[in-house]
């Protein structure tokens, strides 16, 4: 990444294929987010010692490589070619992990993220959850769209985090035809707020539905959007590039 290995203080990276992002100014630091493609490869990071955001969706990522990078605090790795989440297991501080739409057949390389507060594995080829027993802040859980058969399973497998978890999604899952699975889930976790998309309050089908809008469904090809997270509304508009 020739073109951005000199910006140390970067803080937020977005590299993702066709769309244009933003120039922006975040904690006073000045961080540049390019419409560029990786090709299906993560290398040269080891610069960026302060990055805490990285958002690189659609690049036919096939192998997690976050060399060495010890801030992240947020990564997505939608709709790549993942198969195993692998090289997520030394960046304790993650908080949000975003994997939907991979190919990933086990939950695996997370018991040491103690910080992980959301985690979005839909989509994938999941049978069963593991490796996050442990886990105790765990508010956010997407596992819809998935082939887990049983909601015994969930119970163990977020044993850490049954007081903490508010919203949770297993639709289009085996399990999610079970008997009484709202009534279930409500046991389990007795302090959860949304079920999947027909229970609670919300309508949601992505975590990221909060902040970027669905942008496939919104847009044809070769169309050009402007995305402003959350974290970044209320800075003056005149310092985006468009």
């Amino acid at each position: 990444m020739e073109e951005i290995d000199h910006l140390h203080e970067l803080q937020i990276l977005e590299l993702a294929g066709r769309w244009k992002f933003s120039v922006s100014r975040h904690k006073l630091f000045v961080n540049f987010c390019f419409s560029i493609e990786v090709g299906g490869v993560m290398e040269n990071l080891q610069n960026f010692t302060k990055l805490q955001e990285l958002w690189l969706g659609r690049n036919r990522i096939k192998v997690i490589n976050l060399c060495g990078l010890s801030c992240i605090k947020k990564i997505s790795l939608q709709s790549n070619r993942l198969t195993s989440m692998i090289g997520l297991e030394e960046c304790n501080a993650l908080e949000e992990i975003y994997l939907s739409h991979n190919g990933i057949a086990k939950t695996e390389g997370l018991s040491k993220l103690v910080n992980l507060r959301v985690l979005d594995v839909s989509s994938n080829k999941l049978t069963s959850v593991d490796d996050i027993q442990n886990l105790t802040r765990l508010e956010d859980l997407w596992l819809n769209d998935n082939r887990i058969e049983s909601l015994e399973d969930i119970a163990e497998g977020v044993s850490g985090s049954r007081e903490k978890l508010t919203t949770i999604y297993l639709e289009n899952n085996p399990c999610a035809q079970s008997p009484n699975y709202n009534a279930t889930l409500k046991q389990i976790f007795p302090n959860i707020q949304q079920i999947d998309s027909e229970y609670g309050n919300g309508n949601i089908s992505s975590p990221l539905l909060s902040e970027v809008v669905s942008l496939d469904m919104l847009l044809g090809e070769n169309r050009v959007l402007e995305v402003i997270p959350n974290s970044l509304k209320g800075i003056n508009h005149d310092m985006f590039i468009y």
